[in-house]
């Protein structure tokens, strides 16, 4: 039996819970609109393994959401991560943050009669991060950065209905106005579209080096301009 924690910090959302084998057994979630991971993260790691009957020491693996996402969302989940994975001496596990959302959406709309999973994170500007699964979550096109247009997703459109969800899709929701297209707004990234397969690359022994291991930020980080009150 494999208690596994994970940890969710690629968005807005902060997410954490604790699975015994591929369920989630204890769950703590942040969905308010201000980032707050830094605030939030460790004092729901604290709960939910108290929710779970267990103690630290009981973990046997941490699983982070890898990314695409926000830069400092990411460095803070992997920072708090590894530093755990290096403390008890446990594996690291990372799930893609995309795949997690098409799990999460799989889950959520097996009778939609969908064709295609499309997760949508807001890269800022007009970018979305996104990429695209069979309705099995089969990967069927890699994750990329985008400004998304009428013909972005045009060659699955015209095979069946596609899902567009999460927090790039509300801005997409104009441009790809085609009655295959359809936009859920419910959907966002959640520790609970993690759990198989952290379960899976556990039992596999598909784990990162905690020394090495970086995010998958997708773009290089671009600071915003200091505003100094009397500074130009």
């Amino acid at each position: 039996m494999a208690n596994i924690l994970l940890i969710e910090t690629a968005t807005r959302i902060c997410s954490v819970g604790v699975a015994v084998d591929d369920q989630v057994v204890s769950l703590a979630e942040d969905r308010s609109s201000q980032y707050s991971h830094s605030a939030q993260l460790t004092r729901f790691i604290s709960r939910v393994i108290a929710d779970a009957g267990l103690e630290i020491n009981n973990l046997n693996a941490v699983a982070v959401s890898m990314g695409p996402g926000s830069y400092t969302g990411l460095r803070i989940g992997v920072s708090v991560a590894k530093g755990l994975c290096f403390g008890l001496d446990i594996p690291l596990v990372s799930v893609n943050t995309l795949y997690a959302m098409a799990t999460v959406a799989k889950e959520r709309l097996n009778n939609e009669g969908l064709s295609f999973l499309v997760p949508m994170i807001d890269a800022r500007r007009m970018e979305v991060y996104n990429a695209v699964f069979s309705k099995e979550l089969a990967p069927i096109r890699d994750t990329i950065a985008e400004i998304i247009s009428a013909a972005s997703f045009s060659h699955y459109l015209v095979q069946g209905r596609v899902a567009f969800f999460g927090d790039g899709a509300e801005k997409c929701k104009e441009t790809l106005s085609h009655n295959n297209a359809l936009f859920f707004n419910d959907i966002f990234p959640s520790a609970t579209g993690m759990v198989h397969e952290a379960y899976r690359k556990f039992k596999e022994g598909i784990i990162e080096d905690v020394a090495y291991f970086e995010p998958f930020y997708l773009k290089d980080f671009v600071a915003g301009k200091p505003r100094v009150k009397g500074l130009i």
